[in-house]
């Protein structure tokens, strides 16, 4: 198993026998929990959680769905290393990708955090899981596409 230093030095810093880290999200209403114990989609989730740039785009996009475009100017990343990581995010299940489209026909990407919590408990013997608390805030009940005016 190759998890995150970063992860697990401060799993190991617990007193209990099952030392956890919650990643929160401050408004909770968790209405789906998704447990993984697949060691290639946990370790792709602890690569996300320890890439800092990967935790500042998680914070940026907790209440609003924002284009890489917007991802970028504010976090002062190159637009293709903005892409990176939101392909990183992404595929770890941490953000929705939504289509906005356009009456001009010109489509846009935006992206929202689509988690509340994630808390990593390991056991006695090093053994990993991960819950994942998915809500529905009011910006994610919405649909995956949206229509703008330009």
């Amino acid at each position: 198993m190759r998890y995150s230093s970063w992860v697990l030095n401060r799993l190991r810093m617990g007193q209990s026998s099952m030392a956890s880290v919650t990643v929160r999200r401050s408004d909770q209403s968790s209405n789906e929990v998704q447990t993984i114990v697949a060691e290639k989609t946990i370790q792709k989730l602890l690569d996300a959680l320890d890439d800092t740039d990967c935790r500042a785009i998680l914070d940026a996009t907790s209440e609003e769905a924002l284009s890489a475009s917007e991802i970028s100017e504010a976090h002062d990343l190159p637009l293709s290393t903005t892409y990176r990581k939101l392909d990183r995010l992404t595929e770890a299940g941490l953000l929705e990708e939504r289509t906005c489209i356009r009456r001009s026909g010109k489509h846009t990407s935006e992206y929202i955090r689509s988690v509340d919590d994630v808390v990593i408990s390991l056991g006695p013997r090093e053994e990993m899981e991960v819950q994942v608390l998915r809500g529905k805030s009011p910006e994610q009940t919405g649909s995956p596409v949206s229509i703008l005016g330009d």
